[in-house]
């Protein structure tokens, strides 16, 4: 990639957080009985919770492959991996502290994140698959804020076997419902 996007400017990166200021941010949120954004329900708030605890475990426990360690460290020039992220995210609290873990071996990498809801702009430019899926790490060249690359979680081909999978086992229920119907189970309608 070698494209340059004006709504990712060095003062957007100089606001943005490490990740300290990040987990202290959805700390001091739950205190106020908050979470990023502007959903602040009960079920938001579990959520955040329980991705607290996530970030937690995988902070401590969360392990690099090799082969990703050598891709990371073989960087050679300067860069920001930005994140866009939201604290009642699981998928994110699931996958910031690898994120995390990879920037770290590089001191090339300087790793910042920004709230997706508070940056649509940025975040409408690098949609995953058509969605606002995140967390969406866009890495740039430090200095002309290049885009070198994007990741998004949900990737197509994770998606379409997720589908295959739905429509196989809508396809044997169906297949097989006359079997459950002779059986003494009631007939229940499947949605196709």
């Amino acid at each position: 990639m070698t494209a340059i996007t004006s709504l990712i400017t060095h003062e957007l990166i100089d606001q943005a957080q490490n990740y300290s200021d990040y987990r202290a941010l959805i700390d001091r949120l739950l205190l106020e009985n908050k979470t990023t954004g502007d959903n602040h329900s009960e079920a938001m708030m579990d959520y955040t919770r329980i991705n607290v605890q996530r970030m937690k475990r995988w902070d401590k426990t969360a392990k690099v492959s090799e082969t990703a360690a050598a891709s990371v460290q073989k960087i050679d020039r300067n860069q920001v991996w930005l994140v866009l992220t939201e604290a009642w995210c699981g998928d994110a609290a699931q996958n910031i502290p690898y994120i995390e873990k990879l920037a770290g071996l590089n001191d090339k990498i300087q790793l910042k994140y920004i709230l997706r809801d508070e940056n649509l702009e940025v975040m409408d430019e690098f949609l995953t698959n058509g969605g606002r899926s995140i967390p969406k790490l866009i890495a740039l060249d430090a200095a002309s804020l290049e885009i070198l690359f994007t990741w998004g979680h949900g990737h197509r081909k994770c998606k379409k076997c997720y589908w295959l999978i739905r429509l196989t086992q809508k396809v044997f229920l169906l297949r097989n419902l006359k079997n459950l119907s002779t059986c003494g189970m009631p007939r229940t309608k499947i949605k196709a």
